[in-house]
């Protein structure tokens, strides 16, 4: 992304040459101050900032006592913008006062020509200036400032647009017609006609703001079953705020709100190296205590990356001197699951990539993954694809509507077993957080490309099969630091980063930033926290001191630190771990934790 910089700078170093940003209009006598809060007196009130990157501060400031600060995130240049009212073919000056290095200013949606300035590097207080003519039909533009990829923060303020005034902007009207779709027992899709003058749309849920859309439908998801629920939607422009639409209520229908249910309130969750052995040593499926719930064992294989074709078999006697026969590993699974537990097929981990890149090896991975299922008489599956098995096709932007064929073809392989098994079938997952939690900074490869197409690429998947997840336990180790919804990076290792990271889950967030598509919570009953068993079982290794603090915080409301969660879920299911060896390697210390722990 560097290598771009260069260009950019030259170009607009050339146009400012060629006397582009030179032609200022000249203001009329009629003209006024068409920005709103441009010296940031009132916070952030009129203006927008990209993934929360905005805040006011009040030291250094150019005039009166706040400015802008905005901080530039990966692939995220911190835009602050805000649209203002003009007149048709009249001339505008734009000007305001930066400080940082790569600071820009401009305008779009003229009608002409869009226009912005820049300064390389402003160590003081800087003014910018630029300006343009609207078009024949232009009734509206807008101003933003922004920052530049790996730059430090930005300063901005004193934003002015001189000009004519346009006419002014109306409220919208009140929607009429807001009707509710055919629910399920997780969600109610909504439609309303569209609103003349208005530029969004604002739903409520029990009179309590739950989304804003720009288009004339939602469907509001993560809601409990057989539960009614009431819906209002008003429209929103640069004027403000309808008022409410009538309400409309829809009843979820019942089944499904715990798909392969079961599970006793707070659930523990371990992985049981049944086809390998790496220092931990081997556990006999008989020898796992009665504290682990969900035994997931690991791993289900792929022949090759893109064949679909799983295979799955017990440690070889060589590798695992001490491993039982099939007939007794088989019996043992039947004796776990008379005794309530649930156990799972984990297909993938650290060296079983699976690429679903074709229908061909979809329709493999059913059959082969059926196969194992049956053989074993096993509750379900968990899926624990790492590295390079999902990843997103430039284009597929929406997790809500992916187009990634690895993608489409996962969802539709898993829909396929759930389908053949019924509601007794568990399905759990276990994305690291590159895949999930990254995904509220960057999606796939990005608006301008460049970034790892891997980011978020679990976020479609989670989407898509809410209704079938028994439990997303996301791997909160292994990893780098996260931004969590403070717009603070958060590193593993304490309670902090469980916190954070198990919040966004619950509370839901807009992916890389864009308001319009949110990704929406899950509920409590479907999310454990993964962590590992013991300092040999992987990085980011927590304590358990600080696991109870996790627990605490998101359960309880204390004990939680610097971070303020958007909840208290006293519902959220429990905690998984890799693994149960590595835990009996450590004394069990994990299980015993989790066992003399108090939820309430």
């Amino acid at each position: 992304m560097d290598r771009t910089r260069p260009l950019t700078l030259l170009l607009a170093g050339v146009l400012a040459a060629g006397g582009l940003v030179s032609l200022t209009p000249v203001a009329q006598a009629a003209d006024s101050e068409l920005a709103r809060n441009g010296g940031f007196e009132s916070g952030l009130d009129g203006w927008s900032c990209t993934a929360g990157s905005g805040v006011v501060v009040s030291s250094p400031v150019h005039g009166g006592t706040k400015a802008l600060q905005a901080t530039p995130a990966g692939s995220d240049q911190a835009r602050c913008s805000q649209t203002v009212t003009v007149k048709p073919n009249s001339a505008y000056t734009l000007s305001g006062w930066v400080r940082g290095s790569y600071v820009y200013l401009g305008a779009s949606g003229t009608g002409t020509t869009d226009v912005s300035t820049w300064t390389q590097s402003a160590p003081d207080w800087q003014k910018l200036t630029t300006g343009f003519t609207t078009g024949a039909s232009t009734t509206s533009v807008t101003l933003y400032t922004h920052g530049w990829y790996g730059t430090g923060a930005y300063l901005a303020d004193d934003l002015s647009l001189i000009g004519p005034g346009g006419d002014p902007v109306q409220t919208p009207a009140t929607p009429t017609g807001l009707a509710a779709g055919s629910p399920t027992s997780t969600s109610v899709p909504l439609t309303w006609p569209a609103v003349s003058g208005a530029t969004s749309y604002k739903v409520y849920r029990g009179g309590t703001p739950a989304a804003t859309v720009t288009g004339t439908s939602y469907t509001a998801t993560g809601l409990a079953p057989s539960t009614s629920y009431t819906f209002q939607v008003s429209a929103v422009n640069s004027a403000g705020e309808s008022a409410k639409s009538t309400a409309v209520t829809a009843t979820t229908t019942s089944g499904g709100g715990n798909p392969g249910g079961g599970l006793p309130a707070h659930a523990l969750v371990g992985y049981l190296h049944a086809s390998f052995a790496n220092g931990s040593g081997y556990t006999r499926m008989a020898d796992v205590p009665d504290s682990w719930d969900v035994i997931n064992l690991a791993f289900g294989e792929p022949t090759s990356v893109t064949s679909g074709d799983i295979r799955f078999s017990l440690c070889p006697a060589a590798e695992c001197p001490n491993v039982e026969s099939a007939a007794d590993f088989k019996a043992a699974i039947k004796a776990k699951q008379a005794a309530g537990k649930k156990v799972l097929i984990s297909i993938g981990g650290q060296n079983g990539q699976v690429q679903l890149s074709t229908t061909a090896a979809r329709d493999t991975f059913v059959s082969s993954v059926s196969k194992i299922i049956d053989e074993y008489g096993l509750d379900g599956l968990d899926i624990d694809f790492e590295g390079h098995s999902l990843s997103l096709q430039t284009g597929d932007t929406d997790f809500r509507n992916p187009t990634s064929p690895v993608i489409v073809n996962l969802i539709s392989a898993v829909k396929s077993l759930k389908a053949k098994y019924g509601s007794g079938f568990v399905l759990t997952m276990a994305p690291e957080t590159f895949f999930v939690q990254l995904g509220y900074q960057f999606y796939g490869s990005g608006q301008w490309g460049g970034q790892d197409p891997r980011a978020g690429a679990y976020l479609p998947v989670i989407h898509a099969l809410r209704d079938d997840l028994t439990l997303l336990h996301v791997q909160d180790y292994n990893s780098g630091p996260i931004m969590g919804l403070d717009n603070q990076y958060h590193s593993m290792g304490g309670a902090d980063f469980h916190i954070a990271m198990t919040d966004m889950l619950l509370t839901g967030f807009p992916v890389a930033g864009n308001t319009d598509r949110v990704f929406p919570a899950l509920r409590p009953e479907q999310v454990a926290i993964g962590l590992p068993a013991s300092t040999q079982a992987g990085n980011g290794h927590t304590t358990p001191s600080e696991v109870n603090k996790a627990l605490d915080c998101l359960t309880k409301k204390t004990n939680c630190g610097t971070y303020q969660t958007h909840g208290t879920w006293p519902a959220l299911r429990g905690l998984m771990t890799w693994s149960i060896n590595w835990d009996r390697f450590n004394a069990w210390e994990f299980s015993r934790n989790f066992d003399a722990y108090r939820w309430s």
